[in-house]
C-alpha cells in the first residue's frame, strides 16, 4: 500500500496503462474482455481501478502519470514500451506483465530462442537472414519440393514465417505431390483467414525468414491463455491452414470451443509464463502425432467470451494483487462471488439420441459412438502404362544423371525438373515424319518411334508436372565394359535399359465432384438427428475424426473432396489433402502378400472361362448360388471374348482416324514445344466438365486423340495374340475400364459399337473381376484376409478404444453421481482428467502426404485424445464422444474386406457360426457384381446406455454397404441419361443392409468373427502412455485458491513495495 500525507488508501490501486482499445472493444454480446475483467475486481471492494488513457500515456510526461500499487502494462500498436519501462523504474509498481521482455514478442527468432531455453517444444525451424532484399546465399538452396538451409533440409509442406512478429503473412508451400501452390495465411479480413494460390511454388526472396516443418492437426488450433503460471484456460479453432473460412457464431465472433490440457501442455503454459515473464498470455498450440509444439507468443490476451473464464481470471488477479501489496489482507475467495451476471445460454446441442438406425430402431437410450467407412475413390481416368527398350545415348545418360553414376542402378523420375529433362530428350528423338514400314527391322522401328511418341504426348499433357499422375522407371538391361576417362582401367556403361511409363487414373472432375457429394452425404446421414450439426460437433472436439489415405494420387484426392464435403470447407484441395488427411499405404496399398492366390485364381478363371465348361464346387446350390466355382460368370463368356475383340478392334479403327488428323495438323505444325491448354493442378479445383474441349469435338479432361488411340491400340494387343490365338482374360477389366471411361466421358465422339461393346465387356467383367480375388468364398475369403489383415485389425483397434473410452466416461458419470463432497469430487476430477486422456487407437508408423517417404519409421507416433473442456463447454454431454475413421482405398481393398465380411464363417475355427452378412444381403452381394466408384462399407457402433456395461448387449454394430456410382441410367435412353451424358457423372447409390432389419449385432461377436483374419493388436507399434495429471488448472474457486501461490519471481523483486 502507498502512503501519501499520512492518509493510508484503503484500496489497493491498480492501474490500467493500456490504449483505450485494449479495455473497452464494442462487442455486441461482451464489452471487452479486459472491461468484463476489472468490473468483477472492483466489484471485490479491494481495489481502485485507475484508468490511465491515451493522452496520458502518450503525450504526460511519467512523472505526471498515476501513481498506483499495481499497473496492468502491455504494448499494442502506437503503444510508447519503452515510456512504460520508464515509469516502472521510477515508481516501481508490481506488474502483471513485465515490460522488458515485450520487447521479445516482435522478433519471432527471440521469441523461438527463449522458448528453446526454457525446454520447450518448437517446430524443426532454421533461419535465413537477409542483409538486403533478394541477396543471394551460399547456405541457402531451393528445389522443387523441398529448401535446404546450413545443409538443414525442410521438404514441402513447410511453413514461411517473417523475423518481424508484427508482419502476420505466413506462407505454406506445398509439394508437387500433393498438386503444388502456395497458402498464405493472415489476420482476419471479414470471413477470411487464408488465401491458396495454385501457381505460386517458389518462396519470398525479399526479406528474412523463419523455414519450419508443417505440422499436420487435423484441420484445429489450439489458443492457450494464462492467467498466471498455475492457471491456463484453452480453446480450439478451425485451423486458417485448411480452406481458410472464419466460422462464426450469430453474433459474429469466432466459433471456439474450451478443451482440456494435457499434463505436458500444463507444464508448457507455466514455462511459457515464466519464460516471458508474461502472467496474462496468449500463445499457440499445435498437436500433432501425440506431441504438443508452441509456434507463436502473442503476449497479453484474454479469452473473448467466456463469463466463466471472467470470473476465474479476476479471482486469480486478485489474489496476485494481495499477495503483492496487502500480504495482511485474506485472499481466501469468499463463498458467493460479489458480482452477479445473468449469463446467456445458447442453445446447447447435445449427441441426439439414435431413434434412427439404418436397421431398425432400439430405443431412445442408444447413442452412436463409432462411424468406421471404408471408401473407394472416386471415377478416374483408365490407368496406363507404356515399356519400351532404349538404347538412345541421350535417355541412358539421363538415368545415370538421377542414379548417382550408377550403371546397375534403376531410377525413378518423378519430379517437375526431371520429366522436363526426359521430355526434352524425347523430343530431339522422336522423328519429325512417321517412316513407311517395308521389313521386320523396319517394323521395330516404327514401333519404337509410335512409343517414343506416346511417351512424348504423355509428358506433354497438362503443362504441370505433378508425380501424383505421371512416373517413369528406367532399369538397365545391359551393360559394356569402356576404359576410363583417366585412362586408369575400365568401368561399365549401360547400353540397353527398359523404360517404362506409368500415366492416368487421375481424378475426373466427376471423381471429385462424386467424393464431395459423398461427404455431405455422410455429413448429413451418417450421425442420426445431427444433420448440419456435424459440424458444431466436429469443432468442439467431441467429433474425433481421422482420414486415412492409400499412396495413390487419386485415392488422396477422393478423401480429400469428401472430407470437403464433411466439413463443409471451401477452396482447392491441395491445402484440405495436407491438413486432414494421412497417408498409409501399408495399410490401404498393395496386393503383394496375396500375389501367388491372385496368380492361381486368374489361372483357374481362364481355364474356365477358354473352356466353356461350369465346375461347380460340391458346396454350390440353389439357394446359394455364390459357392460355385466361377460364380457369377456368364454362361457363354468364351462365345463373348471374339465379339469382344471385334468390337474392340472397331472403336481402336475410329479412334486411330481421329488421331491422325490431329497428328498431321501438329505435323505440319511443327509444333513440338506445344503444350497442350490444359493445367491439371487447377483442374484439382474444378467440378465442372471443360466444355470448350466438349464443344471443340476433343476428348474429356486432358487426353489428346494420340494418347486416346495410343490406350485402344493397346488393348487390342494385349487382348488377342493372334500368333497363339491366345486371349488373355486380365485384360477385360482393363477393356471394361476404357468402355466405361468413354461412354460417361466421350460420348460426344459418337464411337460407333461402343455401346455393344460395353455391354459385352461388362458382362464378362462382372463375373471376371469379383473372381481374381478368390475363385470360390473360400478361397475369397482367404485373400481378402491377406490384403486386408491390417485394415481388419486397424478397424478392431477403432471399435475396441471406443468401447473402453465409452465405458470409462459412464463409471465416472455413475462415481460422481453416487458421491457429492466436496473433497471427493476434487479427486474424481482429477481421475476424470486421467480417464479422458486415455491412449489413443492410432499407434501405427504413419507418414502425413508431405512425407518423402513410405519407409520413414517414426515408432513416436501417437496421439492423445484430445477433449472439450466440460467446465467451460456450452453444450449437453460434452464428455460423449463420437469417433470417425475414414480409410480411402481401392477395389481390391473393398472387395476384400467384404469378402471377409461375408465368409468369414467358412473358416475351420468359425464353422457354426451364423455369418455376419444375413442370406438376404448374400443374394442381393452376388447380384452386385461390381464395387464402382465410391463404393463404401461402413460400420457403425451405437451404446445403449440403459444396459449394464457388462452386458454384451452394451454395444450394437450396423453393417451398410454401397455400390457406389449406379451405371444403369447411362443404359436408357431417356432424360436423366441425356443429363448424365452433359454432366460426365453418375449418382451414388444408397446405403444397403447387410443384416435383417431388427437383428442384433454386437460388438463381442463382431470381434471374434473378425479377429481370426486380423492383424493382432499388438503388432502394431505400442502408443506411449501418457503421464498421470498434476492438477486441473480451469476449476472452482477453492480449487484457485489452492493453485494459485504466485509469480515467484515477481515477488523476489518486488518485495519491499516495489
Amino acid at each position: 500500500m502507498d502512503v501519501d500525507g499520512g492518509r493510508v488508501h484503503e484500496k489497493v490501486t491498480v492501474g490500467v496503462c493500456v490504449m483505450e482499445k485494449k479495455v473497452n472493444g464494442g462487442y455486441e454480446v461482451f464489452s471487452a474482455p479486459m472491461g468484463q475483467i476489472l468490473d468483477r475486481l472492483k466489484a471485490f471492494g479491494e481495489f481502485e481501478i485507475i484508468h490511465f488513457g491515451d493522452k496520458v500515456i502518450t503525450e504526460d510526461p511519467v512523472e505526471s502519470w498515476p501513481i498506483c500499487d499495481c499497473v496492468i502494462a502491455f504494448y499494442s500498436s502506437g503503444y510508447p514500451l519503452e515510456k512504460a519501462e520508464a515509469y516502472a523504474a521510477l515508481r516501481k509498481p508490481y506488474l502483471v506483465n513485465e515490460l522488458e521482455p515485450q520487447h521479445l514478442l516482435h522478433d519471432r527468432r527471440k521469441v523461438y530462442e527463449r522458448l528453446e531455453k526454457y525446454g520447450i517444444s518448437v517446430p524443426r525451424y532454421a533461419l535465413v537472414n537477409r542483409e538486403v532484399p533478394y541477396q543471394d546465399l551460399d547456405y541457402f538452396v531451393e528445389e522443387e519440393d523441398y529448401i535446404e538451409v546450413h545443409g538443414n533440409r525442410f521438404w514441402k509442406p513447410f511453413v514461411e514465417k517473417p523475423f518481424d512478429g508484427d508482419d502476420h503473412s505466413i506462407m505454406i508451400y506445398y509439394p508437387s505431390s500433393a498438386g503444388s501452390g502456395m497458402k498464405v495465411l493472415f489476420r482476419k479480413i471479414g470471413n477470411r483467414s487464408s488465401e491458396f494460390h495454385p501457381d505460386v511454388r517458389r518462396v519470398r526472396r525479399e526479406g528474412s525468414y523463419i523455414y519450419e516443418e508443417f505440422l499436420p492437426t487435423g484441420g484445429t488450433d489450439v489458443k492457450v491463455y494464462t492467467v498466471g503460471p498455475e492457471y491456463a484456460h484453452a480453446e480450439a479453432r478451425k485451423s486458417p491452414v485448411v480452406d481458410g473460412v472464419v466460422m462464426r457464431n450469430p453474433d459474429g465472433k469466432e466459433v471456439r470451443y474450451p478443451v482440456l490440457l494435457t499434463p505436458s501442455e500444463k507444464q508448457m503454459a507455466r514455462d511459457v509464463c515464466i519464460a516471458f515473464r508474461q502472467a496474462v498470455c496468449g500463445f499457440d498450440l499445435l498437436r500433432c502425432e501425440g506431441r504438443s509444439y508452441v509456434c507463436d507468443v502473442n503476449g497479453w490476451s484474454f479469452v473473448k467470451n467466456s463469463y466463466k473464464y471472467f470470473d476465474d481470471a479476476a479471482c486469480v488477479l486478485r489474489k496476485m494483487f494481495l499477495d503483492a501489496k496487502a500480504p495482511h489482507l485474506s485472499s481466501v475467495i469468499p463463498p458467493t462471488l460479489p458480482w452477479k451476471v445473468n449469463e446467456p445460454v445458447q442453445q446447447s446441442e447435445g449427441l441426439t439420441r439414435q431413434g434412427s438406425g439404418i436397421i431398425g430402431t432400439f430405443g431412445q437410450s442408444e447413442e452412436l459412438r463409432c462411424v468406421i467407412g471404408v471408401i473407394r475413390h472416386g471415377d478416374r481416368t483408365p490407368k496406363q502404362k507404356v515399356k519400351l527398350n532404349v538404347t538412345e545415348e541421350r535417355l541412358l545418360n539421363l538415368m545415370l544423371k538421377y542414379n548417382g553414376g550408377r550403371p546397375r542402378a534403376e531410377t525413378k523420375l518423378k519430379s517437375a525438373v526431371q520429366l522436363q529433362d526426359l521430355l526434352d530428350a524425347t523430343r530431339a528423338l522422336v522423328p519429325r515424319t512417321r517412316p513407311g514400314r517395308e521389313s521386320d527391322s523396319e517394323a521395330e522401328d516404327f514401333e519404337h518411334a509410335e512409343k517414343l511418341r506416346q511417351v512424348k504426348a504423355v509428358l506433354e499433357e497438362g503443362g504441370h508436372f505433378s508425380g501424383i499422375y505421371r512416373k517413369v522407371q528406367l532399369k538397365p538391361l545391359k551393360w559394356i565394359k569402356v576404359p576410363k576417362g583417366n585412362g586408369e582401367g575400365e568401368e561399365e556403361q549401360p547400353v540397353e535399359a527398359l523404360m517404362v511409363l506409368k500415366y492416368g487414373g487421375v481424378l475426373t472432375h466427376a471423381g471429385r465432384k462424386q467424393a464431395e457429394e459423398l461427404g455431405r452425404y455422410f455429413r448429413n446421414n451418417m450421425y442420426p438427428g445431427e444433420g448440419t450439426g456435424l459440424l458444431r460437433l466436429h469443432s468442439t472436439y467431441r467429433h474425433d475424426l481421422k482420414i486415412y489415405s492409400s499412396d495413390e494420387g487419386r485415392v488422396q484426392m477422393s478423401a480429400a473432396a469428401f472430407a470437403k464435403g464433411l466439413l463443409d470447407l471451401e477452396g482447392q484441395l491441395t491445402p484440405i489433402l495436407v491438413s486432414l488427411v494421412s497417408k498409409d499405404a501399408s495399410m490401404l496399398d498393395g496386393l503383394d502378400d496375396a500375389s501367388n492366390e491372385i496368380k492361381e485364381a486368374k489361372l483357374r478363371l481362364n481355364e474356365i472361362i477358354t473352356s466353356g465348361a461350369k465346375t461347380t464346387d460340391a458346396n454350390g446350390t440353389s439357394e446359394c448360388p455364390w459357392m460355385t466355382d466361377g460364380a457369377g460368370l456368364p454362361p457363354n463368356a468364351s462365345e463373348l471374348l471374339p465379339q469382344l475383340m471385334g468390337l474392340t478392334k472397331k472403336v481402336t479403327e475410329q479412334v486411330r482416324l481421329l488421331a491422325k488428323d490431329e497428328d498431321e495438323k501438329l505435323t505440319e505444325e511443327s509444333s513440338y514445344d506445344v503444350i497442350l491448354p490444359y493445367d491439371q493442378a487447377k483442374a484439382l479445383g474444378k467440378t465442372n466438365i471443360d466444355v470448350d474441349r466438349i464443344a471443340a469435338g476433343l476428348p474429356c479432361g486432358s487426353e489428346g486423340f494420340l494418347l486416346m488411340y495410343a490406350r485402344w491400340r493397346k488393348l487390342e494387343r494385349d487382348l488377342y495374340n493372334e500368333r497363339k490365338d491366345r486371349f488373355d482374360i486380365t485384360q477385360i477389366p482393363d477393356v471394361y475400364d476404357s468402355c466405361k471411361y468413354d461412354l460417361l466421358h466421350n460420348a460426344h465422339l459418337n464411337l460407333e459399337g461402343l455401346d455393344e461393346l460395353f455391354k459385352v465387356a461388362q458382362l464378362l467383367a462382372d463375373g471376371v473381376i469379383p473372381n481374381e480375388y478368390g475363385i470360390n468364398p473360400m478361397q475369397k475369403l482367404k485373400i481378402g484376409s491377406k490384403i486386408a489383415r491390417r485394415l481388419l485389425g486397424k478397424i478392431l483397434i477403432d471399435l475396441r478404444n471406443t468401447r473402453e473410452e465409452a465405458i470409462s466416461v459412464s463409471e465416472l458419470k455413475n462415481s460422481q453421481e453416487e458421491h457429492s463432497t466436496s473433497t471427493k469430487n476434487e479427486k474424481e476430477d482429477k481421475d476424470y482428467q486421467q480417464k479422458l486422456f486415455i491412449k489413443n487407437d492410432d499407434t501405427r508408423s504413419l507418414s502425413t502426404t508431405s512425407d518423402v517417404s513410405n519407409d520413414q519409421e517414426d515408432d513416436d507416433d501417437k496421439e492423445i485424445k484430445y477433449r472439450l473442456d466440460p467446465k467451460y463447454a456450452n453444450v449437453r454431454t460434452p464428455e460423449r464422444h463420437v469417433r470417425t475413421r475414414l480409410y480411402f482405398t481401392s477395389e481390391s481393398h473393398i472387395h476384400s474386406l467384404m469378402n471377409v465380411l461375408r465368409y468369414c464363417n467358412l473358416d475351420e475355427s468359425l464353422r457354426g457360426e451364423a455369418s455376419l452378412v444375413c442370406q438376404s444381403a448374400l443374394e442381393r452381394l452376388h447380384k452386385t457384381r461390381e464395387l464402382d466408384y465410391m463404393s463404401y462399407i461402413v460400420i457403425r457402433m451405437f451404446e445403449n446406455t440403459e444396459v449394464d456395461l457388462e452386458s454384451p448387449q452394451r454395444f450394437r454394430i450396423e453393417l451398410t454397404f454401397s455400390r457406389g456410382a449406379d451405371l444403369s441410367p447411362l443404359e436408357k435412353n431417356d432424360i436423366e441419361a441425356a443429363s448424365l451424358h452433359q454432366e460426365h457423372t453418375l449418382p451414388i447409390m444408397g446405403p444397403e443392409r447387410l443384416q435383417e432389419v431388427g437383428s442384433y449385432l454386437t460388438l463381442d461377436t463382431m470381434e471374434k468373427m473378425i479377429h481370426p483374419f486380423a492383424m493382432p493388436a499388438e503388432d502394431f507399434p505400442p502408443a506411449s502412455a501418457p503421464a498421470g495429471f498434476s492438477g486441473y488448472f480451469a476449476k472452482s474457486a477453492s480449487v484457485l485458491e489452492r493453485l494459485v501461490n504466485l509469480w515467484p519471481f515477481n515477488k523476489n523483486a518486488h518485495a519491499n513495495g516495489k
